[in-house]
């Protein structure tokens, strides 16, 4: 499966998911998102707090803990047919921060304002696509990421305080 999306050569593919993955590098696109629906009133900003807060919470279990403990290599480079492959972490491959990071966000956000959510579910969708495009991950990587971020969500949801003790 990751060749095969690695393979794609259409040629939106070629342009947009590049320019996704300058997006999501250091979580710019959701901090981005948090900011622009920070203006939209209480509900807006209740929502930002929350996508941030899942997505840091997304974040500490995927980079601070999992890829500590599980070292996988990314997918070889032999793999990726085009030349959007660029230099690739040293870490591990194994979950997707930026899977985790996007989903936890965009999950978060959907609870509290359903219409931000399902605007946020389009680049999150292409951000997964894009970690596995450019061969940074393989898609069981992408998926690990995805269930991390859906899992961030539901504590951020259910527990903020716990969620707000995590990250301290």
């Amino acid at each position: 499966m990751t060749r095969r999306v690695a393979g794609w050569q259409s040629d939106c593919a070629r342009r947009v998911l590049p320019a996704v993955e300058d997006a999501a590098q250091h979580t710019k696109l959701w901090w981005g998102a948090a900011a622009v629906m920070s203006l939209a009133g209480w509900r807006g900003r209740r929502a930002a707090v929350a996508g941030l807060a899942s997505m840091a919470v997304a974040e500490l279990v995927s980079n601070a803990v999992l890829k500590q403990v599980c070292e996988r290599e990314r997918p070889p480079k032999e793999w990726i047919s085009h030349e959007d492959v660029h230099e690739r972490p040293d870490s591990s491959s194994f979950p997707s921060g930026h899977t985790a990071a996007g989903v936890g966000f965009t999950a978060a956000v959907a609870a509290v304002w359903p219409l931000a959510g399902a605007v946020c579910a389009v680049p999150a969708a292409m951000v997964a696509t894009e970690r596995v495009h450019t061969g940074a991950h393989y898609p069981s990587d992408v998926a690990a990421g995805a269930v991390i971020g859906l899992a961030a969500a539901a504590l951020v949801r259910k527990s903020p305080r716990l969620a707000l003790r995590l990250l301290r």
